[in-house]
């Protein structure tokens, strides 16, 4: 063994600097939940920063929706683009947040891959802090979203009857579903093997809620029992909360719905990832 000469002049540490080291009883107090959590979200926050490639599905994949259904189908839906983008616009909003909804569960499994999780569980934190960090940090991309989206429907004529509070309002319900939505992907994402399984799995859930609903078109044109169906699916209601608000009205039942979707989604799918992840 060789020893370099820095290290030769380095003083040895006295007996009783180590001794006051090692009876050290005052401990630093354990982070609240609130500060865990954001730490963790900062974290999501600063992986959009050094990888900002990962805002395309939230900047470009909704200009290219909007573009495409507006002048492809608004003037066989609704006589012109500009009368049909009056309807369009709030349900692609929804469309385009809640489809990057599932890049939460993909965060986590790649986190689990790399075994960056073993570390997190043997952090003195609140348990479900890592998780909460995830999708209070995709709540940025989620909002991200909605202006591009508000932006470009703006200069294609939309016009929202409730002002510049309705879509507000109409914003912040999507992004507090979104929240609760997210749960399901955290599960997944510990369930799956990999992210690519992931997003099929992701995928094959979101493509029917998403077009099987008022999104599109109205749907009173659709056969009875495909009627049942859209009635019953929290993106119907989702949907139709959003677009009332941003009419400047206010679609009671839709809200109530919407609510207790958001309610059971994070009650039921945040504890089923919390036992998973307690137990993986």
């Amino acid at each position: 063994m060789t020893v370099t000469k820095e290290a030769e002049l380095l003083p040895a540490p006295k007996a009783e600097d180590l001794a006051a080291v090692l009876l050290e009883t005052v401990q630093p107090s354990r982070p609240s939940a609130l500060s865990a959590s954001l730490t963790f979200g900062w974290r999501a926050v600063l992986k959009i920063k050094h990888v900002p490639e990962q805002l395309f599905d939230v900047t470009a994949f909704p200009i290219m929706m909007i573009l495409m259904f507006t002048y492809l189908f608004g003037g066989a839906l609704a006589g012109s683009p500009g009368e049909y983008i009056q309807y369009l616009l709030p349900g692609i909003t929804v469309t385009s947040v809640v489809m990057i909804t599932m890049y939460t569960g993909v965060a986590v499994n790649t986190d689990i891959e790399k075994g960056v999780f073993d570390r997190f569980r043997t952090l003195p934190i609140w348990r479900p802090a890592p998780m909460v960090g995830y999708i209070l940090g995709d709540l940025l991309r989620y909002v991200l979203a909605s202006i591009v989206i508000m932006a470009v429907g703006l200069i294609l004529g939309f016009r929202p009857g409730g002002g510049f509070v309705g879509v507000v309002l109409g914003v912040a319900v999507l992004v507090a579903f979104s929240f609760a939505f997210s749960w399901v992907w955290t599960m997944f994402g510990l369930l799956m093997r990999s992210e690519k399984s992931v997003m099929g799995v992701s995928m094959l859930f979101l493509f029917p809620l998403t077009f099987l609903s008022p999104v599109y078109v109205n749907p009173a044109t659709m056969p009875g029992w495909l009627q049942a169906f859209v009635n019953v699916n929290p993106i119907s209601t989702l949907v139709e909360a959003v677009r009332s608000l941003m009419a400047g009205e206010f679609d009671g039942d839709a809200m109530m719905w919407t609510l207790g979707y958001g309610i059971v989604f994070t009650a039921v799918f945040g504890t089923l990832t919390m036992r998973l992840y307690n137990r993986k």
